[in-house]
């Protein structure tokens, strides 16, 4: 199983368009490189992709990556479908880039599935999508040889949502698994608490890719658990040390943008990575 990470900051991209803060400038200035916003690519078999949220820089994202340019004929696409953790507006606003593309399937977890009622309908009208619970019992399978996983980890919808009855899938992770070599990962850009179901998720991969958007607890906020601190992703990994663990997600105040800080070199040293956006490895 190859996967790519197209995007690895947060909402906003880095530098983010209205932030003068020191990463930023440094970002401009082209002391440190910038990233576009978070999404993943995976495929079992290098013909039939999928991407891991929509992000609103996809058509940047899929232009840098070969592997899902179009052709063979003129409007072909390997991209398959997409898998969304949430309803928030920088993993879905990419899905207005893909309109046009027939046959899709996109997976979302009901609560999901509802807030985009208007933009699916929108979207339906230059092509018709298939569009499907994420959260289906059993998991589903995707072209390609994968079998894929849902698992709620969050209850905060996006701003833009009324107010609505607490509801627990509101954000998801997605383990991925090739059925043809049994490896696994699970990828979670957004995490609200620890628990011991994920943690025991966990036990089942091969690497996890993260949500490292804020630090620490100073900065932490809107749902994401920090990666340091008390209760800190970082310290929970430590009973892990055979998963391979990727932070994603960047904030763009988040130092660990910069390689040559303090907090890089803590979390390098406690055997966890932040990879730059067009990264890919094997599972």
């Amino acid at each position: 199983m190859r996967v790519v990470l197209l995007g690895t900051a947060a909402g906003g991209g880095f530098p983010q368009w209205n932030c003068a803060c020191a990463l930023c400038a440094a970002a401009r200035d082209g002391k440190l490189p910038p990233r576009t916003q978070d999404c993943v690519a995976v495929t079992g078999n290098e013909r039939d992709w999928w991407l891991l949220n929509a992000s609103p820089d996809i058509r940047t994202q899929l232009a840098a990556t070969s592997a899902l340019w179009p052709g063979p004929g003129p409007r072909d696409t390997p991209v398959r479908g997409v898998l969304l953790t949430d309803a928030e507006p920088h993993h879905v606003a990419g899905l207005t880039v893909l309109r046009g593309a027939a046959g899709l399937k996109v997976y979302a977890p009901r609560p999901v599935l509802s807030a985009l009622t208007p933009a699916r309908a929108v979207l339906d009208r230059y092509a018709p999508w298939e569009w499907a619970d994420g959260l289906a019992e059993g998991g589903f399978v995707l072209a390609g040889g994968l079998v894929v996983t849902a698992h709620p980890v969050g209850d905060r919808p996006p701003e833009y949502v009324p107010p609505r009855r607490p509801d627990d899938r509101w954000v998801v992770a997605y383990r991925v698994e090739d059925l043809a070599t049994g490896g696994a990962f699970v990828y979670a850009p957004r995490i609200a608490a620890w628990t011991d179901d994920f943690d025991d998720l966990l036990e089942s991969v091969d690497c996890a890719v993260l949500d490292g958007t804020f630090f620490d607890t100073d900065e932490a906020g809107a749902g994401h658990l920090p990666v340091t601190g008390p209760g800190g992703s970082l310290t929970a990994l430590a009973s892990h040390p055979g998963v391979r663990r990727i932070y994603t997600h960047l904030d763009n105040a988040n130092p660990l943008l910069d390689p040559g800080s303090t907090a890089r070199a803590q979390v390098s040293g406690a055997g966890a990575e932040v990879l730059m956006d067009g990264a890919e490895f094997v599972v």
